[in-house]
């Protein structure tokens, strides 16, 4: 199974480095420097908005049906037509809830017509991870890996010819990249539809009250799940938006220096991606997870901790690099944030170890902390320090909430590491971030100054034995 995880996470993470960058760092920021921090800002709270409510929309149906057809494929086409005429009765029912309480919390025209569309936009993603979620339980990850470029790579495709093709005759408009959304998404669900239909050999749009019933009580801890996360993760853009007298502006500096966080968590949700499933089969077989667990760990914790060094000791210079204003701003909440991701990237581990093995209700009580502490923390600290003071509380909730997820993990699956591993990893993030800070005005090129960063903290990982040869040399030989 790890030569599994491994050869399929590399061939997922080459198609990702290939397009997603290109998304983040020039269509993305490109539309940002278009539209200016304010329209951004304003996209960006009612975006994190929509997805406030996707407990509604997905019903934690995507990581139930994942683990459920990872264990028992013959499921797919038993399952496949009822939990899909149950998403679209869902989508109904969000639309018409994420409308409503737009218009009681007080948005305006111009919000409602772009929550209107991003709330489409947001019932089409939820689809295509559904229908992704039936290929990868099938360990088809080659081809699931293909289908998460696609919406991606059709908006690169679609708004760089709006942006740089000449062929419009006004500037760039936030609505025409919510309208590229909506078209990508929609081709890309129907390609996934497609695929999915070929495996389960059988579709039909008819309600069953019955199956809708036992989909919902089964997926309702998944649900749950769901709903805690979304809400301590997307909290943070609509508490600075609402709370700030210039909010809309304070979520645009926010978005500038959340956008690389996002970016980044986009490969640990590769990894999560290829873990449900592989932990699933492996929980029903009743293999240990342990050299997994220690494998994946590596894997993400060693980059992690380089992405993070290298942000803490660059943010001037990489915001610089992006955005052509309220670079200052945006590199002082960069620099905060960027410290949770080790914290975040390792959840994409532990947490999804937790829901393959079904321990949902501890996962629930630590996403409840988490949204209580995150909560309260943004509400003490955006009044007084704006954005910088949501990354403060972002970095605090996810330092917490692994904490927790490594602990219960330890307690579930007698899963712990030695002292000596412990100093290990400790010294490879100070020795790092170290080397990183000394070394700072060797080169005078601060991107040459990252390669050696990466370099250094890849020699660090072999000297210090946290990978060794033999290891990757086992892995290699192993079967499948």
């Amino acid at each position: 199974m790890q030569r599994k995880f491994v050869g399929n996470l590399l061939f997922v993470l080459f198609l990702n480095l290939l397009i997603k960058p290109f998304w983040i760092l020039g269509i993305d920021v490109a539309v940002q420097n278009r539209v200016g921090a304010e329209d951004y800002g304003l996209y960006n709270s009612i975006f994190g908005f929509s997805i406030l409510l996707n407990i509604v929309l997905d019903f934690g149906i995507t990581n139930y049906n994942n683990r459920n057809i990872a264990q028992h494929n013959h499921m797919l086409k038993r399952y496949f037509s009822g939990i899909f005429n149950v998403k679209l009765i869902l989508g109904l029912i969000y639309f018409l809830v994420t409308l409503l309480f737009g218009l009681i919390i007080g948005y305006g025209e111009k919000a409602i017509k772009l929550l209107f569309i991003l709330a489409i936009n947001q019932f089409l993603a939820s689809m295509i991870l559904y229908l992704r979620s039936n290929i990868s339980g099938l360990h088809l990850f080659k081809l699931e890996g293909l289908l998460s470029i696609l919406d991606r790579t059709l908006m690169i495709l679609i708004c760089g010819t709006l942006i740089w093709g000449g062929i419009a005759e006004q500037s760039f408009q936030i609505e025409w990249f919510v309208y590229a959304q909506f078209v990508s998404y929609s081709l890309t669900a129907f390609v996934a539809f497609l695929v999915v239909l070929s495996k389960a050999k059988f579709f039909k749009i008819k309600f069953d009250w019955i199956v809708f019933r036992l989909i919902i009580k089964q997926s309702l801890p998944f649900a749950l799940l769901v709903l805690l996360m979304s809400f301590y993760y997307r909290l943070d853009a609509v508490m600075i938006e609402r709370l700030l007298p210039d909010g809309k502006y304070q979520t645009g500096v926010y978005a500038q220096a959340y956008r690389l966080l996002e970016g980044f968590n986009m490969f640990g949700y590769l990894f999560a991606g290829l873990l449900l499933p592989i932990f699933s089969r492996m929980i029903k077989e009743k293999q240990a997870v342990s050299g997994l667990v220690r494998t994946a760990f590596n894997l993400i914790f060693i980059p992690a901790c380089a992405v993070a060094t290298v942000s803490l000791i660059h943010p001037q210079s990489i915001m610089d690099l992006l955005y052509w204003e309220n670079v200052e701003e945006s590199a002082k909440v960069y620099e905060v944030l960027m410290l949770s991701f080790v914290a975040i990237a390792l959840t994409y581990i532990y947490g999804t170890l937790l829901t393959a093995n079904g321990n949902l209700r501890a996962l629930n009580k630590i996403s409840l902390v988490g949204l209580l502490i995150n909560f309260g923390l943004n509400w003490t600290l955006i009044p007084n320090y704006g954005a910088f003071g949501a990354a403060v509380a972002t970095l605090i909730t996810q330092c917490v909430i692994i904490l927790l997820q490594i602990m219960t993990v330890k307690k579930e699956f007698q899963i712990g590491y030695s002292s000596t591993f412990i100093i290990k990893a400790s010294l490879l993030a100070l020795l790092g971030l170290g080397f990183a800070a000394l070394s700072r005005d060797w080169l005078d090129s601060f991107i040459l100054h990252i390669l050696l960063v990466f370099v250094v903290f890849g020699a660090l990982t072999f000297l210090l034995g946290l990978i060794k040869i033999s290891e990757i040399r086992q892995i290699i030989k192993q079967r499948s």
